[in-house]
């Protein structure tokens, strides 16, 4: 008998790859970088580029995180709004539809585009990966509820070529024709012109608008690329809702993600792989390796049945914006130094890190305390 996964059971590998995820960011990432500046020795800090992003071409495995979200993003689909595919009045849907992408817009400005200070004069409309995520949910969604799976694979395709048709071949200004440079390429130029002072970092100065030197961060030409990255994640989510053999389901996801990181790399030889500017040659890469991961992940837990030992990441992935809300938005450090200020004395510099670790662990027992009450965030 073919060994097949049913549509009804819940996708435990997704749960602990979102976990996993997560973790990284909200948790080890800034626990290891803490500790490096604490502790400040050679081989630590050499290790901290797996932490890090790379300057602008290449790719580090803290580069995957963002990807990997949306990506996320797009396997749960098969699985949320198969349902509503075959209903004629698909209105309360999209209506709910706007709703998420609302909340997504918003939480998105609250981490980082200085929502919450309450001054116009700072606000950034669009910088963050929620607002990504936003992005290409809605072209994901709108593709997968209208259109068939070829018209899907044929838009992902399409959507690519055009963000490289307009880089490669379009310039104004001295901006773009192929000019992949952190100053000179298109999509640097279209989020310069369209968001102009509400722009990440940017800040009117006599009467003209200045964004960082160090800020190159786009998202409007990028926003097609994004919806491809969903794309992708959305193709892994009908793999494992098809009732095909496991085997298979494992064999697509490895073979899927082999082949899309060579073509990713291959491609980079004339489109570099810049994950700040969201190429297609790193759409491709990314969501290779979210391949890679998704079938790791699954053959371990859903194919094996190995599930002991991962509730931790399920607390983490199956609450995922709420960990990533309050831990860019809520900083409990200040209670941990109004209880543990006495100790500053004694640990020195480590002190630091003592407040990083506190503040993780106050995120993690919220969400902890949620996921044993069955409370879990929908957007």
């Amino acid at each position: 008998m073919k060994n097949t996964h049913s549509s009804s059971k819940r996708l435990e590998s997704l749960d602990a790859l979102r976990g996993f995820d997560l973790f990284f960011l909200v948790a080890l990432g800034p626990l290891m970088h803490s500790l490096a500046r604490t502790a400040n020795v050679e081989w630590l800090n050499e290790s901290m580029w797996v932490f890090s992003h790379v300057s602008w071409e290449g790719f580090s495995p803290w580069d995957l995180i963002m990807p990997l979200f949306l990506f996320m993003s797009g396997i749960s689909m098969p699985f949320s709004l198969s349902r509503y595919k075959s209903i004629s009045d698909k209105r309360p849907l999209l209506r709910r539809l706007a709703k998420r992408i609302l909340l997504l817009w918003i939480f998105g400005m609250m981490c980082q585009g200085n929502l919450l200070a309450l001054d116009p004069n700072t606000i950034y409309l669009y910088s963050n990966t929620l607002q990504a995520i936003a992005t290409g949910y809605l072209i994901t969604a709108l593709l997968f509820l209208f259109t068939s799976r070829r018209t899907q694979i044929i838009t992902a395709v399409v959507l690519l070529l055009v963000y490289w048709t307009a880089m490669q071949f379009i310039t104004v200004d001295g901006y773009g024709g192929g000019n992949y440079t952190p100053q000179g390429n298109l999509a640097e130029w279209i989020d310069n012109t369209v968001l102009g002072r509400f722009r990440d970092t940017a800040q009117v100065i006599d009467g003209k608008v200045v964004v960082a030197d160090w800020y190159h961060y786009t998202w409007i030409l990028s926003s097609l690329n994004f919806g491809v990255t969903v794309l992708t994640g959305l193709f892994a989510g009908y793999i494992a809702k098809d009732k095909i053999e496991e085997k298979k389901k494992l064999k697509l996801y490895f073979g899927t993600g082999i082949t899309m990181v060579i073509a990713g790399w291959l491609w980079n030889f004339q489109m570099p792989v810049i994950k700040t500017i969201w190429t297609s040659s790193m759409v491709l890469v990314s969501s290779g390796y979210c391949f890679l991961l998704m079938g790791l992940f699954y053959y371990w837990i859903d194919y094996k049945g190995h599930r002991s030992g991962i509730t931790w990441l399920k607390v983490y992935g199956m609450n995922s914006i709420v960990a990533y809300m309050l831990a860019n938005v809520v900083n409990f450090r200040c209670i941990g130094e109004s209880l543990f200020y006495g100790l500053e004395q004694y640990m020195g510099s480590y002190y630091s890190f003592l407040m990083t670790l506190w503040n993780i662990g106050a995120v993690y027992v919220i969400i902890w305390f949620m996921y044993k009450r069955g409370i879990f965030l929908k957007v």
